[in-house]
């Protein structure tokens, strides 16, 4: 992979720690404005930086919560202090070795005690003997013992240096033994309290850690869902769900268990170097020297790795955000094969995160190299300065020993602090970002109890002298002084071009924004002195792009109750009312078809629903509570016509007694409004009634021309007046001609839905067969994808073989990272050896002897120090370089991978844009916290555990292979604790997975969520979910840490046998100190650091878990591959289109037919308009057309070819999309236009060309950026009129052969859909054009009209044929018309 620098500029959405407008950094916006306006602006987007620390965390501890942390610091702190006391205990089984071995080989020099003393008084005492007189027992002693000078100058009685004579204490074997094994049961008793106080800490810390990380979770979403509407202009969705999910996971690291790792290795060092300082002050104080350097380079080696990982998860962060944009509008993506443009987008914010995280592995391992100086420095100096006090007497060397041990296991603990460290940097930077976020004041409040109620509502709203300006876009005035009056119970509609100001009045009225200039009043009371949340649920909004929530259609109406007094009224009395807001929408009779009714899933946002049911559902949503206010924003706009008409049938009833305003460009849905007012660029053009407008003939005169359907259609109604005149237009009559089976059922007089008929429809499918002899059946099981990514399920050794296939490409730079790790790891075995070497060295006699020896050890330890210091700078720092090569590539392929999936892998509710972008961010992060200096410390741990065992062996072969199969046992209960969490992050992952997606829904559907006042019931929903996630994992971290604490134990445990059995060799083999020793300190001591790698046990589970995600992801094969090569590329396509009986069902509700048979034809050139009711398959169509899914049976052929032969991506790039909901991308207007070209490099001209020709080029210009104007996110800085056309331009700059526009025009203004539809009717000469229209102005002039029912084709033909049929068409014209005679 070649590495890029990337330019600051081309990733805006890292202009500051969030997304959101950093005040410091952009000041100068709004410099032009007058003070005062510009602090309305910027209080609405301004974010200010916080200053947080660690300790911050903890901000939502309750008391109990902090007596239980505290209590686990404590026990944390406690077993710290258990591996500073061992060396004591070390220490006296030292100098009792060291003792009984003097005197083992000093008497066994003279052939044992009694001898020695026979000797001793025969040389010192002769008067007791009487050579002369017991010539026998002089003979006796004279036949055993040399008496002569020569065999006492040599022997250990005499000293020549100081020239005195050295009589040991005698101790017997057996009391040497039993002091022994008095010994080694205290290393049970340390065992025991190693496991209690290693469980308890542990298991207190991850049980407190998910509760707050929890109720931080739940904080952050609660200050989301208060902020005000233009902070999210500017913020992206992905942050928030990164954000939330792997952020905040990222806390719960740093405040659970490794924190009490954290404290246990610092209470390690700091009690080192109390117990150096009882025994020994002046040796400590040298040692405390080195200590004093090695912890300042610590420190500022661990500060800028805390701001490099900072920066590295800010790049991260923001682009997450990009990919819940690409996943989002995946068909999209797909449809204009954007997969590889938009993923590099999110690669130049991987590029930046890799820098910093690179620049901080290094500062990583600096930590661990400083440390391990610290260690080999120590060393030297203890033995350099101690063995001078040990020849004065000032210093034992029970002391010497102990004060050592402690400092090895003080620097050791250090070493093994470094991941722990980088765990709570990580976390102290995530908590910056989180809390900056949790602390920011709302401009506009919605959880504010301040503002006052009023005690009655009329519904008067007046809009006195407002100047808006939206905070996102400070150089554009959207409105100056502009007034407007509506007089309660009145209905207002709002009529005009898009970015008029309609939908900004609407914004106004619910207080999404504040203007910068007048007053909005309600009922003479300005709006900014009511309370938020009273004034919203007075109010209700039904917006122009319909936003569902996942969950059931019941609970969507449902949420339209809350605030009012039937939010907590009984489950009945609540049905009965949703159920009549469904019939007065129109919306019961697909309800009923449903496969369980109002209990229903519709899917995240409302997917598994048409536009049409969405809109249908969501004004049932609006009418539940019987507002005061109706905010209807482009209400109807989704709907068909015949739904339209009874809708706002509805609508109309609904509006009385109510104040209503309406926003429109169908006139057709505003002619009955009290007063109409149209509007032009934030000004009032002029206002009355649709009588008194249309006589005018002014503006609005022309808008309903624009609208009319045809001039001769007038003649038509009038000649046939006295028939469809005297036609009821009724709901029940409408409903029946809206769905076959219902009418069929209103027919049989059964008023019930006919679900017979689905089960005959399905029975007939599954039972046909295609042409290969093959079922239905067979064929549907074939495209049936597995429901989620967690069928199949792998070993270890699986996963460590993926993972070492992805890293390939690093193999060098792993190799020498190994290489370099092998050497760290290696020098503690060979320590063991010089350690050794240097504690027998300290028992010469000569001092010539011990000084000499002393030397080459100490050069020993400064050259081991240097390789130590170098070997983890290198390895840790070339394994985050490989590491984060690897996530990088993690991140991009898995992206990739992801937007390859078929359409049906993202209809699975499973697989949302919130859940996989939560995936992406998490699986890649936790197989990245396995890489760098975690893997370091694994690697290392084991060379340590194995390459002790082995000089162990080579030195004191019978103690090594007595203890060490107790290795396994260390072992054993790590790889346990390992599996066991592996299991348990699976089953979070899940549920974490679902919290993620809720909480990404919410924060995408603000302003629904915000209308509805729906924000506690999102946090306290979101809130539950955690706690149930807390317990059902809290048994598994009981045994995770039950577990850990078993593993600590036993490293005493194996202590304890090595001294026992130790001291039985010593007593009967002959063992030496140096042999204890090097057996002691590579094997016990070994074991117990390299146990340190079960602290990594979560890591591995989490990486484990990770790598078997992505894995499965990559293991997929999509049935309809965007990667393949296979299939024919068609050189010349014509764009002739036929459907032969296709049935299609959607793989994720297979018992609901869709498409039964449906046969069409359309031949080159020609503009086809397809129309119907929501519902019947109009949309299913084209994305059958796009291949977006394969028909159940039947074919779809482009000049004749069945298009699942061909290449998919050739066959794209001959056919454009226009959606029914606009999507843009974050970047500029330049950059979302040149996406619909196939090539890389595409001229402005061409681009101008496709804009003017869109009707959108003079307003790109007359921005202040023109065509490098910034988007937003999804395009949220463009109405919606707005986002269409320059969709529309990005269709018309592919210059395609086949054009698909469902529902183009529908977002636009009647001003603009005439100069559009013009420009879309020019466009449409030369190629094949598809079109859905509710709006049959815009399809009149169609080379044939296909009317579709219940997915087969009612009638066809032209617009004048099918007026002449006077069957379904002629209908659905007649209730469009807008003039009456």
């Amino acid at each position: 992979m070649v590495e890029k620098r990337v330019d600051p500029s081309e990733t805006p959405l890292l202009a500051s720690s969030s997304t959101a407008l950093s005040l410091s950094a952009h000041t100068d916006e709004f410099s032009h404005l007058p003070p005062h306006e510009a602090s309305v602006l910027r209080s609405q987007v301004e974010l200010k930086e916080i200053s947080t620390t660690f300790f911050s965390a903890f901000r939502y501890a309750s008391r109990s919560d902090r007596l239980w942390i505290a209590l686990a610091i404590f026990l944390a702190a406690a077993e710290g202090s258990i591996r500073a006391i061992m060396p004591i205990i070390n220490g006296v089984f030292a100098e009792n070795f060291t003792a009984y071995i003097q005197s083992r080989d000093f008497y066994e020099y003279f052939g044992g005690y009694e001898k020695f003393m026979m000797f001793y008084q025969y040389k010192f005492f002769n008067s007791d003997f009487n050579m002369t007189d017991s010539s026998s027992s002089y003979e006796y002693y004279n036949s055993t013992l040399p008496f002569n000078d020569s065999y006492y100058y040599d022997s250990p009685l005499y000293e020549s240096t100081y020239n005195f004579t050295i009589i040991p204490e005698y101790i017997s074997p057996e009391d040497f033994q039993k002091e022994a094994n008095f010994g080694a049961i205290y290393f049970i008793y340390f065992a025991v309290a190693e496991f209690l106080f290693a469980y308890l800490f542990t298991f207190l810390l991850i049980d407190r850690g998910e509760v707050l990380s929890a109720r931080i979770r739940q904080k952050y979403l609660a200050s989301v869902m208060r902020q005000n509407i233009a902070y999210f202009d500017r913020l992206g969705t992905g942050e928030i769900t990164t954000r939330i999910s792997s952020d905040t996971m990222i806390i719960q690291d740093g405040i659970s268990e490794k924190l009490g790792y954290l404290i246990s290795f610092l209470s390690t060092f700091v009690c080192s170097f109390i117990i150096g300082y009882a025994l020994s002050p002046r040796l400590t104080a040298y040692l405390t020297i080195v200590a004093a350097v090695i912890v300042t380079a610590f420190v500022f080696a661990s500060t800028r790795m805390t701001k490099l990982y900072g920066k590295a998860l800010n790049g991260s962060s923001a682009g997450g955000t990009v990919v819940e944009e690409i996943i989002a509008s995946i068909r999209n993506v797909q449809a204009f094969g954007l997969q590889d443009r938009l993923s590099s987008g999110y690669d130049k914010y991987l590029s930046i995160s890799q820098r910093y995280a690179l620049r901080a592995g290094f500062f990583a391992g600096s930590i661990s190299g400083i440390a391990w100086l610290g260690l080999y420095s120590a060393d030297a100096v203890a033995f350099y300065f101690g063995a001078p006090l040990l020849r004065n007497g000032d210093l034992s060397i029970l002391a010497l020993v102990t004060i050592l041990a402690s400092m090895i296991q003080g620097m050791f603990a250090i070493c093994a602090i470094t991941p722990h460290v980088r765990a709570v940097a990580s976390a102290s930077s995530a908590i910056n970002k989180i809390f900056t976020t949790i602390d920011r004041e709302s401009a506009i409040d919605s959880t504010s109890d301040a503002g006052k109620t009023l005690s009655s509502v009329e519904g008067n709203i007046e809009l006195r002298n407002v100047k808006f300006i939206y905070p996102s876009r400070p150089d554009v005035v959207v409105m100056n002084d502009f007034n407007l009056t509506i007089k309660a119970g009145t209905t207002v509609a709002l009529v005009g071009a898009s970015g008029s100001g309609k939908s900004t009045i609407v914004g106004l009225v619910e207080r999404f924004y504040k203007p910068v200039g007048g007053e909005v009043m309600l009922d003479g009371v300005n709006v900014d002195e009511l309370n938020l949340r009273w004034l919203r649920q007075q109010v209700a909004l039904v917006s122009q792009e319909p936003i569902l929530f996942a969950g059931t259609v019941y609970e969507n109406v449902a949420y339209g109750l809350i605030g009012t007094k039937y939010e907590y009224a009984a489950e009945p009395e609540k049905r009965a009312l949703v159920e009549d807001a469904c019939r007065q929408a129109n919306a019961m009779i697909f309800i009923d078809t449903l496969p369980k009714g109002l209990d229903t899933h519709v899917g995240e946002r409302g997917f598994l629903l048409s536009g049409g049911q969405k809109q249908r559902v969501a004004i049932a949503r609006g009418i539940v509570s019987n507002p005061k206010i109706l905010l209807l924003d482009e209400a109807t706009s989704a709907l068909d016509t015949k739904s339209e008409g009874v809708v706002q049938d509805a609508l109309d009833k609904a509006a009385k007694d109510r104040t209503t305003i309406v926003v429109a460009h169908r006139l057709s849905t505003v002619k009955d409004a009290d007063m109409i007012v149209v509007m032009k660029r934030g000004v009032i053009l002029e206002k009355g009634s649709h009588e008194e407008l249309i006589a005018a003939k002014g503006e609005y005169y022309s808008l309903v021309r624009a609208q009319d359907v045809e001039q001769s259609v007038e003649q038509e109604y009038e000649e046939n007046v006295e028939v469809l005149d005297g036609v009821e237009v009724t709901d029940s009559s409408v409903e029946n001609m809206l769905d076959e089976k219902a009418m069929k059922a209103y027919e049989n007089g059964t008023g019930e839905s006919s679900t017979s008929e689905d089960e005959k429809e399905t029975t007939r499918l599954l039972l046909s067969k295609t042409k290969t002899g093959r079922s239905i059946s067979s064929v549907l099981a074939t495209h049936v994808q597995p429901n989620s990514l967690e069928d199949r399920k792998y070993s270890v050794g699986e996963i460590a073989r993926f993972l070492f296939e992805l890293s390939y490409p690093e193999r060098n730079i792993n190799i020498t990272a190994l290489f370099f790790t092998v050497v760290m790891a290696a020098g503690y075995p060979y320590l063991s050896t010089v350690y050794s070497g240097s504690v027998d060295a300290l028992g010469e006699t000569d001092e010539y002897t011990m000084y000499r020896r002393l030397r080459v050890y100490n050069i020993t330890y400064l050259i081991m120090g240097a390789i130590e210091l170098i070997c983890p700078i290198l390895a840790v720092g070339l394994f985050s370089y490989s590491g984060q090569r690897l996530v990088r590539r993690i991140r991009m392929r898995t992206l990739r991978q992801i937007v390859r999936q078929d359409i049906a892998f993202f209809d699975e509710t499973a697989n949302t844009a919130g859940s996989l972008t939560s995936a992406i961010s998490k699986d890649s992060g936790a197989i990245e916290g396995l890489s760098g200096a975690t893997l370091g410390q694994i690697i290392q741990s084991f060379i340590m555990i194995f390459g002790g065992i082995g000089v162990a062996i080579g030195v004191s072969w019978k103690l090594a292979l007595v203890t060490s199969p107790t290795i396994p046992l260390l072992l054993g209960a790590g790889f346990y604790r390992f599996f066991l969490l592996a299991k348990h992050q699976e089953r979070m992952k899940a549920a974490y997975g679902r919290s993620s997606s809720y909480a990404c829904e919410a924060a995408a559907s603000i302003k629904t969520v915000a209308s509805l006042t729906r924000e506690n019931d999102v946090i306290d929903t979101y809130g539950e979910t955690l706690m149930e996630l807390y317990k059902e994992g809290r048994p598994q971290n009981s045994k995770s840490a039950a577990l850990y604490g078993i593993a600590q134990g036993i490293v005493y445990l194996i202590q304890s046998l090595m001294f026992w059995y130790g001291s039985t060799l010593v007593r009967t083999d002959h063992y030496s100190v140096y042999m204890f020793f090097v057996s002691i300190i590579s094997i016990v001591n070994g074991s117990q650091n390299g146990s340190i790698v079960f602290s990594y046990a979560l890591d591995m589970a989490r990486a484990y878990d990770a790598a078997g995600n992505v894995k499965r992801l990559y293991s997929r094969e999509p049935v309809i591959d965007s990667w393949s090569d296979e299939g024919e590329m068609l050189e010349d396509v014509r764009g002739d289109i036929e459907f032969k009986d296709v049935h299609f069902r959607y793989p994720t509700r297979l018992q609901v037919p869709v498409l039964r048979g449906l046969n069409l034809k359309v031949e080159r050139g020609q503009y086809v308009a397809l129309v119907g009711a929501s519902g019947c398959g109009k949309s299913t169509t084209i994305g059958l057309i796009e291949r977006f899914y394969n028909p159940l049976s039947g074919q779809i052929l482009i000049d004749g070819v069945n298009i699942s032969t061909l290449n998919i991506n050739a066959y794209r790039s001959h056919i454009a999309l226009v959606q029914q909901e606009p999507t843009l991308y974050s970047g500029s207007v330049r950059d979302n236009v040149k996406y619909g070209c196939l090539e890389a490099e595409v001229s402005d001209e061409r681009m101008i060309e496709a804009c003017k020709q869109a009707n959108i080029h003079d307003f790109i210009m007359s921005l202040p950026d023109g065509y490098d104007t910034l988007c937003g996110a999804k395009g949220s800085l463009f109405s919606g009129g707005q986002k269409q056309r320059i969709a529309i331009a990005r269709a018309l700059i592919r210059n395609p052969r086949v054009l698909l526009l469902d529902e183009a025009t529908s977002a636009l203004d009647n001003e603009s859909e005439k100069v559009v539809q013009q420009a879309l009717d020019n466009a449409a000469k030369g190629r094949t054009t598809i079109a859905i229209a509710h709006r049959l102005s815009t399809i009149q002039r169609a080379d044939i009209i296909y009317v579709f029912e219940n997915g087969r084709i009612l009638e066809s033909g032209t617009h004048q044929q099918l007026l002449a049929n006077k069957l379904k068409y002629y209908e659905l014209v007649k209730l469009q018309a807008l003039e009456k005679n």
